[in-house]
């Protein structure tokens, strides 16, 4: 009897997810063929050096998708499916501040998190909760209806929650439970055709698009899925000219004489889609919404602390691509050695047999020929990107007052929420550069302390 990892799981459900939502959201399909329309052409341009951040055959079959929840139960829940396929949450991001149209939600995102099992398969899903205690957005009265309505749903099946705990506890399935378990999760996300009460939803509409789209409706789904492009300026052109209408702009860091780094996304306008109301006489008729886009992103380097900072404030003061080259190292050596972004790194081989002594540093070993740097690729995602990708794709800002606090929802609180630890991308990416490193000095040095390195 075969038996199906996790990380089959996980290519599985991506593939199983992809399909559907194509079904669903026909201009996703052509996203997809632009993308690799663009993906080849930029790998037949630029050969092996266009895959130095994943081969074409990974970023290919790259996604990420976004759900939205309503309460920290179903959050728990969505972590047991996702701990099933070897996911699990990194990262915290609140867009309840994000300028000028705040969203009342804050995130993670689930991902695998080991650089062998991104490598198989690197599916994320960006996953947001609405914040319904946060009292620039809902009353107390209001708060009260809302978790009365998302208490009464039901979004995964007692089945697939017990499959989905048999698969993490025993990292995997058998064949006909692990084809059961990706049936029944994407069973999940397919967004419903039973009728929607019209006045609950414009109601919550009233207050933001997204919490009508959490908390108005009976079910989840998947809110976009999320193919990776090579050059995201060409894809952006590119989408324009076949007519499909895009977002007035690409998020993340500019186009600049550097290399990639962070994030960069853009996504088509979200489309009418035909849905099914209730009104309160009972009648049923239909209109459409508009909740659902198409996102791509480019990925880049992972930058450090120091590296966000610098984003941070140049983010802040709007740099264009020169300003950019004027305060950042526009080659990869440079960020590395200025400790900006992240980088493994891997012995030379042979380089010992001149008998010269080893340095310490990374510009020492870089410069002398002792390692190689290979770029450590961004997993994660930008709050101010999500934010502005949400942003884009609302008719209107909605509404909030400003006047009340905002709930203390914070990383820590989002943990318990999720009952599992809360994994920083920060630390992540620290702790394989420094296995690279110890790995490369142990090399040099053999028999050097190396435990204060």
């Amino acid at each position: 009897m075969s038996f199906i990892e996790p990380w089959q799981l996980r290519a599985r459900f991506a593939r199983a997810l992809s399909e559907m939502y194509g079904r669903e959201v026909p201009a996703y399909t052509t996203l997809v063929d632009v993308s690799c329309e663009v993906n080849e052409a930029v790998v037949a341009a630029g050969g092996a050096d266009a895959q130095r951040l994943g081969s074409l055959d990974r970023v290919t079959a790259e996604r990420h998708g976004a759900i939205r929840l309503g309460t920290p139960r179903e959050l728990a829940q969505v972590a047991r499916i996702f701990g099933a396929m070897g996911m699990f949450p990194v990262g915290f991001y609140d867009l309840r501040d994000a300028a000028p149209s705040p969203v009342p939600v804050v995130s993670t995102a689930f991902r695998p998190v080991e650089a062998d099992e991104l490598a198989r398969n690197p599916f994320r899903v960006f996953t947001s909760l609405l914040a319904v205690s946060d009292r620039r957005f809902f009353t107390p009265e209001l708060q009260r209806r809302l978790e009365r309505f998302l208490d009464r749903r039901v979004l995964f099946s007692r089945e697939l929650l017990a499959l989905a705990d048999r698969a993490e506890a025993g990292d995997g399935l058998p064949a006909a439970e692990a084809d059961r378990f990706v049936t029944l999760a994407t069973r999940s996300f397919a967004l419903s055709r039973e009728p929607i009460d019209e006045g609950w939803y414009r109601e919550l509409e009233r207050i933001s698009a997204v919490a009508a789209d959490i908390g108005g409706v009976a079910s989840t789904h998947i809110n976009h899925l999320t193919p990776r492009v090579l050059d995201i300026d060409e894809l952006y052109a590119r989408m324009q000219a076949r007519g499909i209408a895009m977002i007035d702009a690409i998020q993340g860091p500019p186009r600049w004489d550097g290399p990639d780094v962070l994030l960069r996304q853009t996504s088509f306008r979200a489309l009418a889609e035909p849905r099914a109301f209730r009104r309160a006489d009972g009648s049923v008729h239909e209109s459409a919404l508009r909740v659902r886009f198409g996102e791509v992103e480019a990925r880049g380097i992972a930058l450090t602390a120091a590296g966000r900072a610098l984003y941070d404030e140049l983010t802040a003061e709007h740099a264009d691509g020169r300003r950019w080259s004027e305060r950042v190292p526009v080659t990869e050596r440079g960020l590395a050695t200025a400790d900006l972004a992240f980088f493994e790194y891997e012995l030379v081989a042979d380089r010992r047999r001149d008998g010269t002594r080893p340095p310490a540093d990374v510009a020492g070993l870089l410069d002398g020929g002792w390692a190689t740097a290979h770029a450590i690729v961004y997993e994660d995602f930008l709050p101010r990107s999500a934010a502005g990708i949400f942003q884009s794709n609302l008719t209107d800002g909605g509404s909030h007052d400003s006047a009340e606090a905002g709930a203390d929802l914070d990383a820590d609180w989002l943990a318990g929420a999720l009952g599992r630890e809360l994994a920083d991308p920060i630390s992540l990416y620290a702790a394989q550069r420094e296995r690279s490193l110890y790995a490369v000095r142990r090399a040099l040095s053999p028999h050097a302390d190396l435990s204060r390195s």
